[in-house]
């Protein structure tokens, strides 16, 4: 049998094509012959890419440095201790973010419905399926540390500040990983009512100083910058991930995208529909111009405090605490609806000068109906909104709930996994008018069809189609609810339900 070093060049590099990407860094010390195979050679890492790796949907990217990054991820994520590698978070947070950048749906699950296929989103769901790697890379944020001091009786409220890069880049890994993370230690054994992130959580997304006009009400940076505030976002995530949980949605098979798995569609175009692509249409077609692919059928959750409770923490007897300084935990109980939404595209104009340039403001009409009031039209909305770039490149959603032709509710969100995320939007909903009493809470909306239907086929069209889909769309009665705490379900009537 002749030696590897024997063979033709081109048999050489296809071998080595085919090894672990850890591997390319001692090949080339056991001999010359070796050494010049893999040195700068351009080719053999982008097959040793390809082979591992999804094929990158948008680049370029540098083969050699992407498959190192990635060698050293997996090496400093199998330490098991957790103080030798949070200093890596910065890198952590470069590598993940690439390794996302450059993924590619390779379809659909057979057994979800809905959750797209990506080799490197399954790299990196084992990578953090560590809890060591989630305690060190993914709980990192402000309310992480506050919920972890006050478990230990250490007040540190009044480190509460202008928001800090390692708080924001921990809390945008959450955002990505997906699956809100519901207690301040991650370790099962640690999984208890007094370390719940829920109230510390709900203490951010309540509280009406995060909703200023410098940052719209939306989950933005209060400076005016219309950057993504990822903390805000994550506190939505924990908020809403919680409350579905008590009800038993992360079972709901559309949901799992949204509750359960690690990763699903947190890229751009992640999103693939379940059915046979619709029949095409012209090119001037309103829904082939629109990028965000903004037409179908949407699953929404809305969730809120009784506004009595809500006034009560926002406006109550006790001392305003200062502006850098955090309300104290709230653990009360909150409404969850789960909201079904078909919108479609109306017009399409170019970006203002307050938008992100790189793609156009896509306007679009719907309704919404609410799927715990049955039929009852008391519970119908129409729908109206736009979808932009933000400055920075990130997708911002706005909405509008319409009663009988009068705008009632506004919401401001991004989508996390930027333009056609299977992931969806997270933001916040408040009065149209920005009412400085609220109500204001936390939403999110995730794509579940895009069945092109007559735009006046009604609400009974939209239930026909969930109904299509082949998921239950009803909680799980036997559904073991999480440790959040909590009290009842009483609504407000001026509180939204759709």
């Amino acid at each position: 049998m002749p030696l590897l070093t024997d063979l033709p060049l081109e048999i050489i590099y296809h071998i080595l094509g085919y090894v672990d990407p850890s591997d390319l860094g001692w090949i080339p010390l056991t001999c010359k012959s070796l050494y010049h195979a893999v040195s700068a050679n351009s080719t053999l890492f982008k097959q040793v890419y390809l082979n591992h790796l999804d094929a990158p949907s948008r680049g370029p990217v540098n083969w050699e440095q992407s498959l190192k990054d990635l060698v050293r991820l997996r090496a400093l994520s199998s330490r098991e201790d957790v103080d030798d590698k949070k200093d890596e978070l910065d890198f952590v947070h470069r590598a993940v973010v690439e390794l996302l950048k450059h993924a590619s749906t390779d379809g659909v699950s057979t057994d979800s419905m809905l959750l797209p296929q990506s080799r490197n989103a399954d790299i990196l769901t084992h990578i953090f399926s560590d809890e060591s790697n989630q305690l060190a890379f993914l709980c990192r944020s402000f309310i992480y540390e506050r919920a972890r001091a006050e478990f230990h009786s250490r007040d540190i409220r009044y480190w509460h500040g202008p928001p800090k890069l390692e708080h924001q880049k921990s809390a945008h890994l959450h955002c990505l990983y997906g699956v809100p993370l519901l207690h301040a230690y991650p370790s099962a054994r640690r999984q208890t009512r007094q370390n719940s992130m829920y109230p510390f959580a709900s203490s951010k997304v309540y509280d009406l100083r995060q909703y200023t006009e410098r940052n719209k009400w939306g989950p933005f940076m209060d400076d005016g910058s219309m950057r993504i505030d990822w903390e805000k976002v994550e506190a939505i995530m924990i908020v809403l991930g919680a409350n579905m949980s008590t009800l038993g949605i992360p079972r709901i098979k559309m949901c799992e995208t949204y509750c359960s798995i690690p990763f699903a569609g947190t890229w751009s175009n992640s999103w693939k529909s379940p059915h046979p692509p619709s029949p095409p249409r012209g090119l001037d077609s309103l829904e082939y111009l629109d990028p965000y692919g903004i037409t179908g059928v949407w699953l929404r959750v809305v969730c809120f405090l009784d506004y009595t409770d809500f006034f009560a923490y926002n406006f109550g007897a006790e001392a305003q605490p200062p502006p850098h300084v955090p309300r104290s935990s709230i653990n009360v109980g909150q409404a969850t609806r789960l909201i079904l939404m078909q919108i479609f595209v109306t017009s399409i104009e170019n970006p203002g000068p307050e938008d992100g340039q790189g793609l156009p403001v896509v306007h679009f009409k719907g309704i919404s109906r609410s799927l715990d009031q049955g039929f009852d039209e008391n519970a119908d909305s129409d729908l109206r909104g736009t979808v932009r770039l933000t400055p920075e490149g990130e997708v911002r959603w706005t909405t509008f709930s319409i009663f009988g032709g009068v705008e009632r509710w506004r919401s401001e969100s991004i989508q996390v996994g930027g333009v056609g995320s299977a992931k969806g939007v997270l933001g916040h909903w408040f009065d149209k008018d920005f009412d400085p009493r609220g109500p204001a809470g936390p939403t999110a909306f995730w794509k579940i069809s895009d069945k092109n239907r007559p735009h006046n086929a009604g609400v009974s069209s939209v239930f026909a189609e969930l109904n299509g889909l082949g998921g239950d769309y009803e909680s799980d009665p036997d559904a073991e609810g999480d440790d959040r705490g909590g009290g009842g379900d009483e609504v407000d009537p001026s509180t939204p339900v759709s």
